[in-house]
């Protein structure tokens, strides 16, 4: 009964923001001359109206979902994880030079960019975990002044080194990718593919980590009481370390997920423009850093974008409608986030811990 007890809590504040942000939203329609019902009806369709609007969606939350959960295994360590957009784009970059230049048949190509990109991505992430374990550097200040590090570099190496050359194109991009190296398809004609699947099967296999591994429980125990952590005889700085490579590996996963599933190249920007790695984050804040909650949250977090765009495409009201809806979901999280952050000084804590 306790467990039950808890688990609604845990899903009150997230109900609460969703339908203050679909109150705020309403608002919003009518202060345009919008129809509530309709413009919502729009939005709904727009996101699962028929199949394709539906796999656009699944197609859309794919990258949301891989990089929440990388963010939900740092929170659950008690690490807040700030910088899955610069791990992310690492992780594209690499696995769109990987693709491009590795030997081999297209299945070879397929796999090496996935792991190169996961490692990339992970040991970028790892390095902040280590600052922060080493030299006592603040983890949620790195992790966010890394993602500009990355995001520059990534423009740089595809602006010149391994801008693609072969068409006029004034976008600073690589080269496409062969067509042996695409994601499959799950359905003909429609955007989705199979890094989709790969998502949930990540979803419960963190899961199921996090909850019956001796790792998972360490990391739990971390995140919910550091000093009874340490008392138990957690190493902080190396569990510190290991989570941050892992949860950099899932954001590297999104972007080369992104780059062999729809984009089939690095393209400068690409990604930082379509606000995957925030979404992400917000998705696990939603679900209190439970995997599969997280997945859920992308989903619907996907849904306001995407049904937004059908809602702006058959109504009058501007697609800024479902940006206050997800501005209003922010304002709810970064209260808490801010809470959290204000208990924590308090008990005098001087590192990046989330709580």
């Amino acid at each position: 009964m306790d467990k039950i007890k808890s688990s609604l809590q845990s899903l009150l504040q997230p109900f609460i923001a969703i339908v203050a942000g679909l109150l705020v939203g309403a608002i919003a329609i009518v202060i345009v001359d919008g129809n509530i019902v309709d413009t919502y009806r729009e939005m709904w369709n727009g996101a699962f109206g028929n199949f394709y609007f539906f796999t656009s969606t699944l197609a859309r939350a794919t990258p949301i979902i891989l990089v929440g959960l990388g963010a939900s295994l740092a929170f659950k360590a008690g690490f807040f994880n700030m910088g899955s957009e610069g791990q992310m784009v690492l992780g594209a970059l690499t696995a769109a030079i990987t693709a491009l230049y590795v030997p081999g048949p297209g299945w070879f190509k397929a796999i090496a960019a996935i792991m190169a990109a996961m490692i990339v991505a992970g040991l970028w992430s790892a390095l902040a975990g280590w600052l922060d374990s080493r030299f006592g550097m603040n983890l949620l200040i790195t992790t966010l002044l890394l993602n500009y590090i990355a995001s520059l570099f990534a423009g740089y190496m595809v602006a010149y080194p391994f801008k693609d050359s072969t068409t006029n194109s004034a976008l600073s991009q690589t080269q496409m990718i062969d067509k042996s190296v695409f994601f499959p398809k799950l359905f003909s004609g429609m955007t989705l593919h199979i890094g989709f699947i790969i998502a949930i099967v990540a979803t419960i296999g963190l899961f199921l980590f996090i909850k019956y591994t001796k790792k998972g429980y360490e990391i739990r125990m971390l995140g919910g009481n550091p000093l009874f952590a340490s008392y138990g005889g957690v190493n902080r700085g190396r569990l510190m370390v290991v989570s941050m490579l892992i949860s950099g590996a899932f954001a590297g996963l999104a972007g080369a997920s992104d780059v062999l599933g729809t984009s089939y190249r690095y393209l400068d920007g690409s990604l930082v423009s379509a606000n995957y790695a925030w979404t992400g984050i917000m998705a696990t804040l939603l679900a209190n850093s439970n995997p599969i909650g997280t997945a859920i949250a992308a989903i619907f977090l996907a849904a306001l974008q995407t049904g937004g765009m059908g809602m702006e495409r058959n109504t009058d009201v501007p697609l800024e409608v479902s940006s206050i809806i997800q501005a209003v979901l922010i304002l709810f999280i970064t209260a808490k986030f801010t809470m959290s952050f204000i208990k924590r000084k308090k008990a005098g804590a001087k590192d990046g811990s989330a709580n």
